[in-house]
């Protein structure tokens, strides 16, 4: 067994060097150094034409260096100005957005105080002549007049006039006035209950409170 061990480690080494023979043999294989080709010299014109480049350059360079304090700091207010260019095109939409979300002052606003007077004339009349039902429903339809006029957003031809003294969003004042107007003309209406002088003089008072401009002006936050 020992005889064969040492036949078969022959066999195995000359195996190897075989090919290890055969590898040194091809010769794609590159198993020397070969050195480097130095860098061809570059040709007399482009040689000429950096050392004019840089004679031309030295007096511009000598004054950038010369400068330098008062040109760091300009160059500081410069890259200052582009971050604040660059922040506000990346956020002018986001505040132009917020601007238009911010809730504007409403604008003073109040019944025309000539229509006013016009329309309590009219219903003065109507109420001299006894017709107090119809007096009170004048001042009714004005106010509703009124408010379509300060908001038009916010009637709808279905409304009633009990759901407009509901409306939030109208000032307490306005839609206290306007419930008191309402509620005699409805109590005349559906209780078939006559208006009289007593409810046309309410209602005559509280139109009178509600084309005032104070009735329509909402109370600051935290206020009441």
């Amino acid at each position: 067994m020992a005889e064969d061990a040492v036949e078969q480690g022959n066999d195995g080494n000359a195996s190897f060097d075989a090919a290890w023979k055969d590898v040194r043999a091809d010769e794609d294989i590159q198993f020397t150094n070969i050195p480097a080709k130095p860098p061809e010299k570059p040709p007399q014109w482009w040689t000429d034409f950096l050392e004019w480049l840089s004679d031309a350059l030295a007096p511009a360079a000598e004054g950038i260096a010369a400068a330098w304090p008062a040109l760091r700091i300009v160059l500081l207010v410069l890259l200052a100005i582009g971050v604040l260019a660059l922040l506000w095109v990346i956020l002018s939409p986001y505040l132009e957005d917020w601007r238009r979300r911010k809730p504007k002052l409403e604008e003073e606003w109040r019944p025309d105080q000539s229509m006013a007077r016009r329309l309590l004339e009219e219903a003065d009349a109507l109420a001299g002549k006894g017709q107090f039902d119809e007096a009170a429903h004048l001042l009714l339809f004005r106010s509703i007049e009124d408010i379509e006029k300060r908001r038009p957003d916010l009637l709808r031809p279905s409304n009633t006039s009990r759901e407009i003294e509901r409306f939030d969003s109208l000032p307490e004042k306005a839609r206290s006035m306007f419930s008191v107007i309402a509620g005699h003309v409805e109590r005349g209406i559906f209780a078939a209950t006559p208006i009289g002088e007593e409810g046309w003089t309410a209602s005559r008072n509280a139109y009178g409170e509600f084309a005032l401009a104070e009735s329509w002006r909402k109370p600051k936050s935290g206020l009441k």
